[in-house]
């Protein structure tokens, strides 16, 4: 099997563009994605073909312990660089249907590096939060989103000093299905921008998360903590959100590496 390596700010992606989806998919994402014992990587993302011809690409998206996911605003990007580095394009436009819905990508430039536009489409109310969580969190504020996929965004002080993988994982705890968790805070001495770590399901603590950063800056526009486009300060770098009737985010991806991995077609 031909995979090619991405990542958007650290969040990185194997992606496999076949004709048909391997039926072993949550073993192969543990297998592939595994950092010692495989390539390395968040997820295992499959561009497969549709038969609607106004769809450029499926997006199937396994996380590194074999969880699906619906949707991921890196890992779309990632897979829009992959396919147009697949068909020698020097930029392009690719609808693509993902588990949490139809996605428009723009992508810009050839290259290794490349900026990607993901229309998100709007962002909706997330999950409750159950009353044991809730006081778990306290008189900080904190809302739910659905970007396609779950995320609870808390207000704390300072992000950087939370221990995310032990909060992150204890607060998930409390969804059955699981849930994104994302830390986030003004960024001090500029406008309009926030300062973010999360906590991902399926991937644990990742440096970057691309639909937590809409459901984040969607959630701080409406506390008035930002305006309508948001930078998002993540330890893999920065993202911008622009935030309305439907979000848009806009971002890197960069091609790492090609592997040929010995399982599979």
């Amino acid at each position: 099997m031909h995979l090619t390596k991405h990542h958007g700010l650290g969040n990185d992606f194997l992606i496999a563009l076949l004709d048909t989806a391997p039926d072993d998919l949550p073993d192969l994402a543990r297998s592939v994605c595994h950092r010692s014992r495989g390539v390395g990587a968040d997820g295992l993302i499959v561009g497969l073909p549709d038969d609607d011809p106004d769809v450029d690409v499926v997006m199937v998206l396994y996380n590194s312990d074999g969880s699906r996911a619906e949707m991921s605003g890196n890992g779309i990007r990632c897979l829009a660089h992959a396919v147009a580095r697949a068909r020698g394009l020097d930029g392009c436009s690719l609808r693509i249907r993902t588990d949490g819905g139809f996605r428009h990508v723009e992508v810009e430039g050839g290259g290794a590096v490349v900026a990607a536009s993901v229309d998100m489409g709007p962002v909706g109310g997330g999950p409750g939060v159950p009353a044991e969580l809730a006081a778990k969190i306290g008189e900080t504020r904190f809302a739910t989103a659905d970007v396609g996929n779950p995320h609870l965004v808390v207000r704390v002080d300072t992000p950087h000093d939370v221990d995310v993988a032990a909060v992150g994982s204890d607060y998930e705890s409390h969804y059955p299905e699981g849930m994104n968790v994302e830390f986030v805070a003004p960024t001090p001495g500029e406008s309009d921008a926030l300062d973010f770590v999360v906590w991902e399901r399926g991937a644990g603590v990742t440096e970057a998360c691309g639909t937590g950063a809409v459901a984040a800056a969607t959630r701080a526009v409406e506390w008035g903590l930002a305006s309508a486009e948001v930078t998002v300060h993540m330890p893999g770098g920065d993202v911008t959100v622009e935030v309305g009737e439907r979000a848009r985010l806009i971002g890197p991806s960069v091609f790492v590496a090609a592997v040929d991995w010995p399982d599979g077609p």
